[in-house]
């Protein structure tokens, strides 16, 4: 059995990753039966199916092949999921109804948990005539606004952030709101945001010439260049957004150029895609594959490297077949190109393993030479899957290896896609992969170098206690089993000592043999002179990069991680890092006890139903949901919302009785009530008042007893785990109660008088 390298690894693998059953009993007992369960599903369509699923079991062993965490989760579970990470949605038409059309599939597929692209240059600009009806328009931005409040709608009905990400052509007229929209704290949270930098664009800056500002043939302003590349560069530099995005490029080096249009990215930049592409992911972990670490022969098995890049495209290209898709559009795009986007994680790490400083020019020749290695296995490898299922089915020869990215293709590689063809369009792509390298014992992510060698991680358990351990990187802990205590080397550097240019240098080095784009995050230090900042976008662009993305500690972001500073500026073990890693939410059983208060408020013609259903965890009794009713529409919205907050609170776990507190500290400037002798502050805090009631009933707190003495006034409904009365017609729940006349579901709030 494998033995996890850390416990954030097991945990990660427990919360994110592990088949449970509904009621959380683990299904995948062992990370083998993890790797076993996701081998099986995608060796299904093999006319060999036991054969390949021992080669995929034999890729996912040890961590060497991390599929991206939706495949890890999903696949083989017999849940309807998509296995596809992330999309990039159909373009916007400029009419009303067709912008709320968008809105809904967007809706959908982040239901299913899929992080969206859009590109909102599509949008007329505000301020511009809109034909029979005789107003403004509102521009792309108020849409943003919208979309941005939908992501956090669906968000809070489940555990995982909304990602977005929101382009727009540097020739909008509405581009200078865009550029400056994140300076609000409060606004379009949920989306990163990259302006469409265009080579006409870049010319106009060098050149610093004019620039114009058009939307649908109309030219709304003239701007100077150079003034508004420093807008863009000006308000990355005070709060890290807009990213940029060379369009150009991206379009000239596209593989497909010859049937698609691409104009955004999924949210981490990766992938660039056409409407209602999707992005599919998976990353080779080089960490794994070099032999005698640390040693003067130290070096990558490319053998082992090549070998194993042909089994993972086999395995991403079988996932195209057996995910399911949010909306029919993006199913019938991924079966047409059949992309995959196969990278790397653990690249620092590697580089480490050999010796190499990451950043230095021998680690960006290094690195290129892996990912030539990559691209050509992987060509070659969807090469043979053509000659055995057929290319993907818009595959054009001569039209495919005109395109930018095959032009300097090895020679082997061209004449065998002129051949055979090739089964998928696009192959190569480097993402974000923070959770699966954290799984795989903390590898380095991407190819990103290493952010902190070592740090404390607090841990808040289920059960409300704490734990604290150490999380070392892989590299050091493979350096301290060779060498115990010794110092780091000199190359060993991290992200908090790299100069820009050197990050630069290492993304440019990786793009060459990359056909899609990669996620790279370009740490800038707080005090870099804005000079130099906008310096780091050139040197990207000059070198050949399809985006750029730099954090420099700010306002508005504040700072992404901390690492605390020591006297000593040698790059040994940093312990001073304080990281605290909260659980995953409970997982809800099908039947839970509870108890339905009824609260009446002087000032309120209705009474308040308050349901608070717990859950049994470790032999405890706890608080898991909060449900509260009232016909009084009054209180509809707060009463909505304070729900869900409580709720997600109490399926957190660990201590919550902190609720109580906060609720009975609310005072209602209009004036409380006297109830029972005691006065009351708010209808908050007698609600507070209630659940403080309840969690001394079960023995969640301590507390005088349940007399109404200090509790506002409220009588108990119903109790018990057998719910009785017929099925809510709304959500299907047996929690349909008689309240006020009015036959009320006490789970979603559906109301029907009789």
């Amino acid at each position: 059995m494998t033995r996890f390298a850390a416990p954030i690894s097991e945990s990660i693998w427990d919360m994110k990753y592990r088949l449970k059953q509904a009621d959380g009993t683990p299904i995948d007992l062992t990370v083998e039966d993890s790797w076993r369960r996701i081998a099986r599903a995608l060796a299904q369509n093999e006319t060999e199916p036991e054969t390949w699923e021992e080669r995929f079991y034999g890729a996912l062993e040890d961590f060497r092949f991390l599929p991206a965490g939706r495949i890890t989760a999903g696949a083989g579970t017999g849940r309807s999921v998509t296995l596809f990470n992330c999309f990039v949605m159909g373009t916007i038409p400029d009419d009303m109804g067709g912008i709320f059309d968008m809105l809904k599939e967007a809706a959908l597929t982040m239901q299913q948990g899929g992080g969206i692209g859009y590109d909102f240059s599509t949008i007329r600009p505000r301020g511009a005539d809109v034909k029979g009806v005789a107003a403004d328009a509102s521009g792309p931005l108020s849409f943003m606004d919208v979309w941005d409040a939908m992501c956090r709608t669906i968000m809070s009905a489940g555990s995982r952030r909304g990602a977005m990400m929101a382009t727009m052509r540097c020739d909008h007229p509405d581009i200078e709101d865009f550029i400056t929209a994140k300076s609000d704290a409060a606004r379009l949270r949920m989306f990163n945001m990259s302006v469409l930098v265009t080579d006409a664009f870049m010319e106009a800056v060098k050149a610093d010439g004019p620039w114009e500002l058009q939307f649908d043939g109309k030219v709304y302003h003239t701007v100077e260049a150079r003034d508004l590349w420093n807008r863009i560069m000006r308000a990355t530099y005070d709060y890290a957004e807009p990213g940029v995005i060379f369009i150009d490029r991206i379009n000239a080096m596209n593989n497909l150029a010859y049937c698609e249009e691409i104009s955004a990215t999924n949210p981490c930049g990766e992938q660039p895609l056409p409407p209602y592409g999707a992005c599919l992911l998976g990353s080779v972990n080089l960490a794994r594959l070099v032999s005698d670490p640390f040693e003067p022969g130290a070096a990558l098995d490319e053998v082992e490297l090549e070998t194993l890049v042909g089994t993972a495209v086999r395995m991403m290209d079988n996932v195209v077949d057996t995910s399911r898709f949010p909306l029919p559009e993006q199913a019938q795009e991924a079966q047409a190109k059949r992309r995959i986007g196969l990278g790397v994680t653990g690249l620092a790490d590697a580089l480490l393993m050999v010796g190499q400083r990451y950043g230095s020019e021998e680690a960006a020749r290094l690195t290129e030479h892996w990912l030539h290695r990559i691209a050509c296995a992987a060509y070659l490898a969807s090469v043979q899957l053509a000659r055995e299922k057929g290319a993907f089915p818009l595959f054009e020869a001569e039209k495919y290896l005109a395109s930018g990215s095959l032009t300097h293709m090895d020679a082997d590689v061209r004449d065998a896609i002129a051949e055979h063809g090739i089964r998928n369009a696009l192959l190569t792509s480097i993402a974000p992969t923070g959770t699966i390298s954290l799984y795989a014992g903390n590898v380095s992510s991407g190819i990103e170098p290493v952010f902190a060698y070592a740090y404390r991680r607090k841990v808040l358990q289920k059960d409300g206690s704490r734990s604290e351990e150490e999380v070392v990187d892989y590299a050091v802990r493979l350096w301290r089993d060779k060498h115990g205590d010794a110092p780091l080397p000199d190359h060993f550097v991290d992200a908090q000592t790299l100069a820009p240019a050197d990050h630069v240098r290492m993304q440019a080095a990786a793009q060459k043999w990359v056909d899609s784009s990669i996620s790279k995050t370009i740490n800038c230090p707080e005090d870099i002179e804005f000079d130099a900042f906008q310096d780091v976008y050139l040197q990207a662009w000059e070198q050949g990069c399809k985006g750029c993305t730099t954090y420099r500690p700010n306002d508005v972001t504040g700072s992404v991680l901390s690492v605390s500073e020591s006297a000593d500026t040698t790059p040994e073990i940093d312990r001073g890092a304080d990281v605290i890693y909260l659980s995953e939410p409970l997982d809800r059983p099908k039947a839970l006890e509870g108890a339905t208060y009824k609260v009446k408020w002087p000032d309120s013609e209705h009474a308040i139903y308050i349901t608070i259903n717990d859950i049994i965890l470790n032999g405890t009794r706890r608080p898991f949901e909060v449900f509260i009713n009232s016909k009084n529409m009054e209180h509809f919205a707060w009463t909505v919302a304070l729900t869900r907050m409580i709720s997600a609170v109490f399926r957190r776990g660990g201590d919550v009785s902190f609720v109580v507190e906060e609720l009975k500290a609310v005072f209602d400037p209009r004036g409380g009530a006297w109830m029972e002798g005691k006065y009351i502050p708010s209808i908050l805090a007698a609600i507070g008042g209630v659940i403080e009631r309840h969690l001394i009933s079960i023995g969640f707190i301590e507390g005088e007893g349940l007399g109404l003495k200090s509790d506002p006034e409220a009588e108990r409904m119903t109790a018990g785990e057998r719910p009785k009365g017929p099925a809510c017609p709304s959500c299907g729940q047996y929690a349909m109660r008689m309240v006020e006349g009015c036959r009320t579901c006490m789970n979603c709030g559906h109301s029907k008088c009789s």
